[in-house]
């Protein structure tokens, strides 16, 4: 992310940013999103960066959905040309960009997660009620997956009331790890209940509900940060291990 090349530079009252923006969640239906862009001509890495936030109804914003595996469009490139916003609309001060986008990060590693497991549970609620109807839930393997994964998703909500704090710390990284290791496997124990009905599309070839769950809880472990990354600042950050 520190190799960003979209730029702003400052216009009379506005910012003007060209270039693109990639896996914007969400961008087909929001108002506005925020753009983390060099404004420092020269500058390399994570110095010269600012924080806007760009309203997205305007000329000069493109959004370009991009079909996932599960046939749908959650996220989106955003091509910027020429797109204005209000000197205002910085978060933070002018080349701060990389300090505000950690922080951003920090809390959608961490705290969200108080509201994402909520989505969560109804999702278990769905898998365990398809165990039951499938008569997944008589095998002993199963049945402990299920109750692991309810017994987890518990100790999920806890670590995130422990974030509620002023700023998060590096052990945001442990949350994230946590939780997106947690929501791939309760997408192949989604398909595990449903059993061979779980490899077949309908007949119109739209996927059921615990299908696209298998199948988008594949990204889980790289967006917000690659379960890779997550280990290094774990190792770096909290236990203080050699780079």
């Amino acid at each position: 992310m520190a190799n960003v090349q979209t730029r702003a530079r400052l216009d009379g009252g506005d910012w003007v940013i060209t270039g693109q923006k990639v896996w914007t969640s969400l961008a087909q239906w929001a108002d506005w999103c925020f753009v983390l862009c060099r404004t420092e001509e020269g500058s390399r890495r994570h110095h010269g960066l600012s924080y806007l936030l760009v309203p997205m109804r305007q000329p000069g914003v493109e959004v370009r959905p991009i079909v996932q595996l599960t046939g749908t469009s959650e996220f989106n490139e955003v091509f910027f040309d020429g797109a204005r916003t209000a000197a205002g609309n910085l978060l933070g001060a002018p080349g701060e960009g990389w300090r505000v986008a950690m922080a951003t990060l920090g809390y959608e590693r961490g705290v969200s997660t108080l509201g994402q497991q909520i989505g969560f549970g109804r999702e278990l609620a769905e898998v365990v009620e398809t165990a039951r109807r499938t008569g997944a839930i008589d095998d002993p393997v199963l049945r402990d997956r299920l109750v692991r994964s309810w017994l987890e998703l518990r100790i999920m909500r806890l670590n995130a009331l422990r974030m509620l704090r002023p700023e998060a710390g590096p052990e945001v990284s442990i949350a994230k790890l946590y939780w997106s290791e947690w929501h791939r496997r309760l997408g192949e124990l989604a398909q595990a209940v449903q059993g061979r009905a779980g490899l077949v599309a309908g007949a119109d070839g739209e996927l059921g509900e615990l299908q696209r769950l298998y199948l988008f809880s594949r990204a889980d472990t790289i967006y917000a940060g690659s379960s890779e990354i997550q280990r290094n600042l774990i190792a770096e950050r909290t236990l203080g291990l050699p780079r």
